[in-house]
């Protein structure tokens, strides 16, 4: 190795440049999810806070699912060095080898969402109990950490559908520290939207993958050790 390589490889290898290839890593990443889900937040931010635009908002957040996939891919394949920095390869590359598989969970779970959602809004329309309520936030809370799971699954594994969905289900009891996490940041994400609005959600949506992410390793390191050769 030369003295100018040997330089740059230390260089790359100190603890202020580790900083600093993350941070890029994060800012490249958020660029590309902004990108990847403007199609549908912009005319999203545009919608009235009504209940009768929940399938709109279903409709308007079915990119954000290969966006969040594409962007798991490449936190989870980029190495913090800066002699091999490639975020936007790698976003990419997940981008398209997932859309497909990312599609077929994370439009059913927008589906049941949205249905769930609207019984919840025009409850006393249609004349049930308030009691109701609760039976259906439970199943929405468990299809939420469902879909969270085998999101997860799809964009870091090679897995059929069908065994996403049992590994979903399955790690949801089996780490339920995974399932409090994702919680929590469901919740947060809920409570930013609801306070400020969308927009701030995306504008911290890198953030927020790698939490998410972080959140999952007991459950990526099961599956690694277990469900891989």
């Amino acid at each position: 190795m030369s003295g100018a390589a040997h330089a740059w490889r230390q260089l790359g290898d100190g603890p202020l440049s580790r900083i600093a290839s993350r941070v890029y890593i994060l800012l490249v990443v958020e660029l590309l999810l902004l990108l990847t889900t403007l199609p549908g937040l912009l005319p999203m931010l545009l919608l009235s806070r009504d209940p009768s635009n929940l399938p709109l908002v279903a409709a308007f957040l079915v990119p954000v699912g290969p966006a969040i996939s594409a962007a798991l891919y490449a936190l989870r394949h980029q190495r913090p060095d800066l002699t091999d920095l490639r975020p936007a390869a790698l976003f990419w590359r997940g981008y398209r080898s997932n859309l497909s598989g990312v599609l077929r969970v994370w439009v059913p779970t927008l589906l049941w969402l949205a249905v769930l959602a609207v019984n919840l809004a025009y409850l006393g329309a249609v004349g049930l109990p308030r009691w109701w309520a609760v039976p259906l936030v439970l199943i929405g809370v468990g299809v939420t950490l469902c879909a969270a799971n085998a999101l997860v699954v799809t964009s870091l594994f090679d897995f059929r559908l069908r065994d996403v969905l049992q590994l979903a289900v399955h790690f949801l009891v089996r780490t339920p520290g995974v399932a409090v996490g994702n919680a929590l940041l469901v919740a947060a994400a809920v409570g930013i939207t609801a306070v400020f609005s969308e927009a701030v959600l995306a504008m911290l949506a890198s953030i927020a993958v790698l939490a998410f992410l972080r959140v999952s390793d007991p459950m990526i390191h099961l599956i690694r050790k277990e469900f891989t050769a």
